[in-house]
């Protein structure tokens, strides 16, 4: 069955409140948990706990009257909470706090409500969270799905409870970006089958997750394949100690890819860049075949259509390859923490 009708077929499921789809079948669960045995002994995960990034960034932008800061949240897994760093402007909030503020030219406050392990089911919870602040935020990134493949969650179920915590964001009108499940076929320990399983079932919920995500109003950007080549090609740079979460060189790939979709949802990114390049692959597709190549090709964004929505084959989108823009590499007010909260590790220690 192709990537486009099982990613189809997920989202339906999702909509219609079924969990059933299975992506694996019976005669193979013997022979993937043997391998998952292995693979956990040379995959170490990591227990530290990500360093708090949440704060103010851009203060140099700040004007009188010129109002208060834009207000970015995170929520999601141990990869939107920045697992695997040790400072805390090289989390992907950070990053993106502060690429945001130099492209806007405003302050912007971060708040990180994102969870290590969490699975789409504690969704509700930090969805809550943002909420329960008043005003609302500005825009939201949500990072989610590698833990529903690792634990089995049924996709179906997976995709409705990201689907939800989308349109509630929406309803309170927020911008959601969603960074869609990663590519786990990408972890180099990792051997086959179960590379090639992790690698089919990642992407499918991936695109699975953006055809839902685009239904109810939000953007998606891939980091499947952005996380899977790359990665692959250079395991030692771009993971962390414990082979599985990035590290700063790998946030820092993922979040120039995030970024001009951040700042488009906000308009803050060039106009110009906003209309479809033919040359780059850009253009109208129906969602779910989208979606599809979103997933096959990291840093691809898939937005709902304005000017077709809908088709013979249904909803339509548009599909953005946008150009990678460098992140900042000064950091003074994140600087000034990480620096003084090393001096209290090193006043503890001593």
């Amino acid at each position: 069955m192709s990537r486009v009708r099982v990613a189809r077929r997920i989202a339906t499921a999702a909509a219609f409140g079924s969990g059933g789809i299975s992506l694996l079948g019976g005669a193979a669960v013997g022979l993937v948990l043997a391998e998952v045995r292995m693979a956990k002994r040379v995959v170490g995960g990591s227990e530290d706990v990500p360093p708090r990034a949440d704060g103010r960034y851009g203060s140099a932008f700040a004007r009188p009257g010129g109002g208060p800061p834009l207000r970015l949240v995170f929520l999601g897994d141990s990869t939107a909470a920045g697992q695997g760093v040790h400072r805390a402007r090289e989390t992907p909030g950070a990053l993106l706090a502060s690429g945001l503020a130099a492209v806007a030219e405003r302050p912007v406050k971060l708040v990180n409500v994102a969870q290590p392990g969490a699975q789409s089911d504690d969704l509700p919870r930090q969805v809550a969270l943002v909420l329960d602040e008043a005003p609302p935020p500005d825009v939201a990134v949500i990072m989610i799905g590698a833990n529903d493949v690792t634990h089995r969650m049924p996709p179906a179920a997976s995709v409705r409870l990201l689907s939800d915590a989308v349109r509630r964001l929406r309803a309170a009108g927020v911008e959601v970006i969603v960074g869609t499940c990663p590519d786990l076929g990408s972890v180099e320990p990792v051997y086959q089958p179960l590379r090639w399983l992790a690698r089919r079932m990642s992407r499918q919920l991936a695109a699975a997750q953006t055809i839902a995500v685009v239904g109810v109003g939000g953007r998606t950007v891939s980091l499947g394949d952005l996380l899977g080549p790359e990665f692959e090609a250079r395991p030692r740079e771009l993971f962390g100690p414990d082979n599985f979460h990035p590290s700063a060189e790998g946030y820092a790939t993922a979040a120039m890819a995030v970024l001009p979709t951040l700042c488009a949802a906000l308009g803050v990114w060039p106009q110009t860049d906003e209309r479809p390049d033919v040359r780059r692959g850009e253009g109208f597709l129906p969602v779910a075949q989208a979606a599809a190549e979103a997933a096959a090709e990291g840093g691809t964004e898939v937005t709902a259509a304005r000017d077709a929505e809908s088709g013979p084959r249904g909803r339509w989108a548009l599909i953005k390859r946008r150009r990678r823009r460098l992140l900042a590499e000064e950091h003074p007010e994140q600087d000034a923490a990480d620096t003084a909260a090393e001096e209290r590790a090193a006043h503890r220690s001593a």
